[in-house]
């Protein structure tokens, strides 16, 4: 197993409910500013690899505010992906619903501080196993691994220090 695999654990916790966590050495309010916070956001999110940049990222992150997401090369071929806010409790829990197609599912991320360290819990609720296996067959959720180091290396540049390995 590799580092990064040994602080990103993803696990489907049931036919319907992906959990991904990770622990980051940094205090909740930061880790939550880079979740919600377009200008940063927009630095980690999208994963290096997949060679799609997020190309703007819309952000009202509020309880009943909406976010819209999209990808691309250029606006011609561009892919969105949008939602809005269920609950926002800052520096404690984010979810979101993705409606970008009729079975998206609902994303909860909650930020626990811990000695100045926050656990990231990201819970994915699918509203079938279908829906599930298929954002899995696609490999849509295969990003977290690297978005997280993106994160970290974000969250370092910000003044934080990386996770004792």
């Amino acid at each position: 197993m590799d580092a990064i695999n040994e602080r990103t654990n993803m696990e489907r916790r049931s036919e319907r409910e992906l959990v991904v966590t990770r622990t980051f050495a940094a205090p909740a309010r930061i880790v939550f500013e880079a979740w919600s916070k377009p200008e940063l956001f927009k630095r980690w999110w999208a994963p290096k690899s997949i060679g799609i940049p997020l190309l703007s990222c819309e952000m009202d992150v509020r309880t009943g505010g909406t976010y819209r997401l999209e990808f691309g090369h250029d606006a011609s071929t561009s892919w969105v992906f949008h939602g809005r806010y269920i609950e926002v409790i800052p520096n404690v829990r984010l979810v979101w619903t993705n409606e970008e197609a009729a079975d998206g599912a609902v994303t909860t991320v909650t930020f626990e501080e811990k000695d100045g360290k926050t656990l990231l819990v990201v819970h994915d609720l699918y509203p079938t196993k279908d829906a599930l296996d298929e954002a899995v067959a696609s490999g849509s959720t295969g990003g977290f691994d690297e978005q997280f180091e993106q994160l970290d290396a974000l969250l370092i540049a910000l003044g934080a220090s990386p996770v004792e390995r």
